[in-house]
């Protein structure tokens, strides 16, 4: 392979491997708290992308109820410049994480509350999330959607330079989604590592009995690994589309998918696993020949299935010693 195409590739494997990390740690976070894993995560990830489109474009133009609405007859506050876009970016990601705030409610707590079998739960928000992407396609429509040519300002489309005799074209929008996304894995960890809600949370999730004996309230905490999942996954829906675009309401799905062999990969509740396993399908699915780009969706569950018949804990998981 020639230097300049490895360059590609890589910037590429990390652009998308890094979205594959924010949004699969979404997953991670509930696993490790609750032992479950929450199928609604994917329509959160479609409706982060949603709202920001609503706040940097102003309105929906091709179908559904909300048709010919224009939130800002002016003109949006939030286009135009990228610390516009930016806050527009935030809020969206805000408002995905109470809506998932809002599914642990409905579809979580009330099965904690009877103690219900965890398959019920995920079944639950299976139901959710069915429910939720109907209601994207009752209020939108099922077209696709792309952000504004100047909805983050003006920038340059790509970065070019030279290696060798070849040329290197690495497109602005990736190094966006690279930077945000590595700050924001960032912010997390010294979240989880050193503030007390980190510790907290890293305490119910070790054990939510002996948590609340010493006075962490389990439910409050609950709701904030709720609202961090929804944020980490709404932000990563705006992020893949300001990059190929909103593809329709059930476009979540997919990413839904690859963050679930993201999590196994890397391991069960494990949050380093779940960053080394993003970059490492990110990377894989970079360096799929051109010729067989259409089969890269099963780069993902190839190199999860290679993966799991040598370490079926995953990279960084540990194995579960059973007691007899």
């Amino acid at each position: 392979m020639e230097p300049s195409q490895l360059i590609q590739n890589l910037m590429n494997g990390l652009a998308i491997g890094s979205v594959y990390a924010i949004f699969a740690l979404g997953y991670t976070l509930v696993f490790s708290i609750l032992g479950i894993i929450n199928f609604a995560q994917g329509a959160v990830f479609t409706l982060g992308a949603y709202f920001t489109y609503a706040l940097v474009s102003g309105q929906f133009e091709n179908n559904g109820l909300l048709k010919g609405i224009n939130l800002f007859p002016a003109g949006s506050p939030f286009a135009g410049n990228p610390w516009a876009f930016g806050l527009a970016t935030l809020i969206g990601a805000a408002l995905a994480g109470l809506i998932a705030v809002l599914i642990e409610r409905l579809a979580f707590r009330p099965m904690r509350a009877r103690g219900a079998e965890p398959l019920l739960a995920l079944v639950s928000s299976l139901g959710v999330a069915l429910v939720i992407v109907n209601l994207i396609q009752l209020l939108v429509g099922a077209e696709s959607y792309s952000f504004p040519a100047n909805a983050y300002g003006e920038f340059r489309p790509a970065l070019t330079f030279n290696v060798g005799d070849k040329v290197v074209v690495i497109r602005s929008v990736q190094l966006v989604i690279f930077a945000v996304s590595m700050v924001m894995l960032g912010i997390l960890g010294y979240v989880i590592g050193r503030t007390k809600v980190g510790k907290a949370l890293r305490a119910v999730a070790e054990n939510p009995g002996t948590a609340s004996l010493l006075g962490i309230s389990v439910d409050r905490y609950v709701l904030i690994t709720f609202f961090l999942s929804g944020f980490l996954g709404g932000l990563a829906g705006t992020l893949v589309s300001l990059a190929f675009g909103i593809g329709g309401p059930y476009f979540g799905q997919a990413f839904g998918l690859k963050g679930l062999a993201v999590i196994v990969l890397g391991g069960l509740g494990n949050i380093p696993g779940a960053v080394l396993g993003g970059l490492l399908i990110g990377l894989a699915e970079a360096f799929v020949p051109a010729d067989y780009s259409a089969y890269k969706d099963a780069v993902a569950f190839a190199l999860l299935f290679a993966v799991l018949l040598l370490r079926p804990q995953g990279l960084l998981g540990k194995a579960q010693i059973q007691k007899v």
